[in-house]
């Protein structure tokens, strides 16, 4: 029998562990805190280098729409923390330095979380929904990504208006699990973050026109029934750079490769049983 973590043995030595990685981020920052991206503008800076919006109300599987409804109170509450925050070059972007703790007293609520390998709830929950867009935008710019986090290739929920490549999202946890981007350029960069009734709304704008722009695609992507029995998300996920006044194909590289378990009803998927195969 596997042993146990000193985290795992009850909700008090899990809460003593995160508290433990909550302390310890803080002093590994201490000396960093000049480094990070902190001043905001009133205005916008004129080149829009990328801009998305995410569906905040979505159909995922059997989750409480109650909990959707409070992750839209709390992405209102946390966008104005980001929006018309500028990154200079040799700054850092840290998404819990602007956003801070996520408590009750502010007015978060009881939102959608991932806990392990299933859905759960807790307070500020759908910050992750925030991440996912601001990385999405990151990667079309020259920017380096300096903290990601994953879902440890797990698929949890069945798609739903899917617009990006699956594996392309982002894991945090207040302050330990960051997402952190470095501005290695020699552009100003510009996040605007805002909600709307029915979207999370982002543009990442800059001082200067980028020389490159960048496309994300999923490739060879297919579902797999392997010999455990259980069924598989696959795929590889590619960025390609071209130059934007060429027109040329700098590089094509891959930046995800999924084998996701997924953990919904399969039987409406279309599936490769590997096992037949002799995989």
């Amino acid at each position: 029998m596997k042993r146990k973590l000193f985290c795992e043995l009850c909700p008090l030595t899990y809460k003593i562990s995160e508290k433990k990685c909550e302390y310890l981020r803080v002093l590994k920052d201490l000396f960093d805190r000049r480094h990070f991206a902190s001043q905001k503008i009133s205005g916008e800076l004129p080149y829009v280098i990328y801009r998305h919006n995410s569906l905040i109300r979505r159909r995922l599987g059997n989750v409480d729409m109650r909990l959707q409804e409070n992750k839209a109170v709390n992405l209102s509450l946390a966008a104005p923390k980001i929006d018309h925050v500028i990154i200079r070059p040799g700054e850092t972007f840290s998404f819990w330095n602007l956003v801070g703790s996520l408590t009750e007293k502010a007015g978060y609520r009881e939102g959608l979380t991932i806990f392990s390998d299933h859905p759960s709830s807790g307070l500020g929950g759908g910050m992750c929904q925030m991440t996912n867009l601001i990385h999405w935008m990151i990667l079309h710019s020259d920017m380096e990504i300096t903290e990601h986090h994953h879902h440890d290739q797990i698929d949890l929920f069945p798609d739903f208006n899917r617009t990006i490549p699956f594996g392309t999202g982002t894991s945090i946890m207040y302050n330990y699990l960051d997402y952190r981007f470095k501005n290695t350029t020699d552009l100003t960069y510009q996040l605007i973050i805002y909600t709307t009734d029915e979207y999370l709304c982002g543009e990442l704008r800059a001082d200067k026109r980028q020389p490159y722009k960048y496309h994300i695609t999923a490739e060879d992507v297919y579902f797999s029934r392997e010999e455990d029995g259980v069924v598989y998300r696959n795929g590889l996920v590619y960025r390609d750079k071209v130059d934007r006044r060429t027109g040329d194909h700098v590089e094509k590289k891959l930046i995800r490769k999924n084998h996701a378990r997924v953990c919904y009803d399969t039987s409406d998927l279309d599936i490769v049983d590997m096992m037949s195969k002799g995989a």
